[in-house]
């Protein structure tokens, strides 16, 4: 009989926070084990709980949820959305610019299938969020990577950016805070990729989601605030984290700038919209309520809330780790440590997660799984309490200890 096989069209796409470390971890819980799961970014595991009312109000809508709404989204999120915005700036926003999905991910596969040919270039920062290389890569584009300077904050460099554009190149993408790094990038740095963009044609993907999640002085810019009326940008952003609601699904894009000269992109995302028939209809009723009610994300953020304390503890006691440096976090639920190579000479950072895991029951996400070129980093989730944290980064320094060459 014939061998039943995957799509030549998944020969280069990965996505390794739910990759082979993962189903290591899944054999081992077989086995009787308990794993601490840092892998990835699900807020309800580690005690957060969605606000009241969200939870509440899709309770009330679910009668009357039970049909089709509007492929695009149901009236009243769209609106939500569009008035978010316009509260930021953005006064030229519009119910017609936004399209709510099944969370970011469901989006940015919409949009790249909608947007790419065949060997179309999009540039890609390194690290990243791996969905991002691997749709561009799913639908027949290839993903250019432009590296984010860890001596520099994680800020990406404009200058290699603007060097790696080509006639097929076609889109940025800015992440923003950054997953996995947590950097927030300076208003000089956000202008500086739009004028990348605006001098090269290029449109702008923005993904936004960890907007609301950020710490200290660091003031998140929207990508769409510098774009005006020349630059086509695509503005990603939902509820998961910062209404911790990762398993609602609810998250949207919102469409700024030319749009007359997008109306056949448009229309396409439109179409592909339709054959998705909607999303999720009880997940859209939270949107309206979550940007205009309480927003209970300001006090975690701030000395004293969980994420805040949480992300400082987790980068002091990485730094204090012999041969181990991490650049602060700026916003978002993750660090995203280096290894010294001189004091670890690791040659396959996804084997050495494979054995942190199989001896401290820790599961962590290697750096070459966000992109990074050299396996000498890896992401840690920041969402457990602080002493669980402290728990989970000691039983790192002690594997650490048996590491160093």
């Amino acid at each position: 009989m014939r061998r039943i096989v995957q799509s030549k069209k998944l020969q280069h796409v990965r996505y390794d926070v739910r990759g082979p470390i993962l189903v290591e971890a899944q054999r081992l819980e077989a086995e009787g084990h308990k794993i601490l799961k840092l892998n990835i970014g699900n807020t309800a595991p580690f005690g957060f709980e969605a606000p009241e009312a969200i939870v509440a109000d899709i309770g009330h809508h679910l009668p009357h949820s039970q049909g089709y709404s509007d492929s695009r989204g149901i009236y009243s999120a769209r609106t939500a959305v569009a008035q978010y915005y316009q509260s930021k700036g953005l006064t030229h926003t519009t119910v017609d610019d936004v399209y709510i999905g099944n969370g970011v991910s469901e989006l940015i596969m919409l949009v790249l299938q909608t947007f790419i040919d065949d060997g179309n270039e999009i540039l890609v920062p390194a690290p990243d969020y791996p969905l991002w290389t691997g749709a561009v890569t799913l639908c027949g584009g290839v993903p250019v990577h432009y590296l984010c300077d860890e001596a520099n904050g994680w800020n990406p460099d404009l200058a290699e950016i603007e060097a790696k554009i080509t006639e097929r190149t076609h889109a940025l993408v800015i992440i923003n805070p950054n997953n996995p790094t947590g950097a927030v990038y300076s208003k000089e740095t956000v202008r500086g990729l739009i004028d990348i963009a605006r001098r090269h044609d290029l449109v702008v993907m923005a993904d936004e989601i960890y907007e609301k999640i950020i710490f200290d002085d660091a003031v998140h810019h929207h990508a769409a605030s510098f774009a005006g009326e020349d630059v086509l940008c695509l503005t990603f952003s939902g509820l998961s984290k910062a209404y911790r609601v990762c398993g609602y699904r609810a998250g949207w894009v919102m469409i700024s700038g030319p749009r007359h000269l997008a109306e056949d992109f448009l229309e396409g995302l439109t179409l592909l919209a339709n054959m998705r028939m909607c999303s999720n209809v009880p997940a859209q009723h939270a949107i309206q309520t979550a940007l205009g009610g309480y927003q209970s994300i300001t006090e975690l953020i701030v000395p004293g809330g969980r994420f805040y304390d949480q992300s400082k503890l987790a980068a002091k006691l990485l730094n204090e780790i012999p041969g181990v440096s991490c650049v602060e976090p700026m916003g978002a639920l993750y660090c995203f440590p280096r290894l010294d190579p001189a004091v670890y000479p690791i040659e396959n950072d996804e084997a050495f997660v494979i054995d942190l895991l199989r001896s401290k029951k820790l599961l962590v996400t290697h750096g070459t799984g966000f992109n990074w070129p050299t396996p000498d980093h890896f992401r840690l989730v920041t969402l457990p309490d602080e002493a669980v944290l402290t728990e989970a980064i000691g039983r790192i320094a002690e594997h650490l200890a048996t590491q160093r060459g």
